[in-house]
């Protein structure tokens, strides 16, 4: 009974698949002004607005990751997201799960470029402490769990397929990331 219990959580933590090494920027791909480096572990972007995109791409997954933000710091974890076109600069062309503590859409909601959309019940998180985001994203269907709470459902069918990605915003913040990784699902 232990074998087959051990066998079955092996092969439940396998469906998870990285999305950062921890050891340097193989596999992402970076837009914009902010400068990320690899430190320790952990992904760093700091300097001003730009993104680092994976180079892997989904439309119905679950992903999750640990991130912790400096004071006065905007930033956010995207996904079906692609560079636009017209400006490979500017925002990504998809959904944010909000990283941000000064603001009345805080982390937890999601937004879309420029805009926010789906509001977040509570702030659970503070600047320069880490905390866990969970996104599950089906179809239309999009939830962000913070610290494993549900905070944020919505349904919106506007982009169906993209990039992960990390946003730096402004001068003078940090934004830093590890454990990332995610998993396909079936709608």
């Amino acid at each position: 009974m232990v074998f087959v219990l051990l066998f079955v959580v092996q092969c439940e933590a396998k469906k998870w698949k990285s999305l950062f090494n921890g050891q340097d920027l193989k596999g992402w791909t970076v837009h914009g002004n902010a400068k990320w480096s690899v430190k320790d572990g952990i992904l760093i972007g700091e300097g001003g607005m730009g993104h680092i995109y994976t180079d892997v791409s989904c439309t119905n997954f679950e992903a999750k990751g640990m991130f912790k933000v400096s004071a006065d710091g905007n930033s956010g974890f995207y996904f079906r997201a692609n560079v636009p076109t017209d400006n490979p600069d500017g925002f990504p062309r998809g959904y944010e799960a909000q990283i941000c503590h000064n603001q009345d859409a805080y982390t937890g909601w999601l937004w879309k470029p420029g805009k926010p959309t789906g509001k977040a019940t509570e702030l659970l998180t503070k600047d320069n402490e880490w905390f866990e985001y969970h996104i599950k994203a089906v179809g239309a269907n999009i939830q962000f769990w913070i610290k494993g709470k549900l905070v944020m459902t919505y349904d919106d069918k506007e982009y169906t397929a993209g990039h992960f990605a990390i946003q730096g915003h402004n001068p003078g913040m940090k934004i830093e990331a590890k454990e990332l990784f995610y998993r396909e699902v079936k709608k």
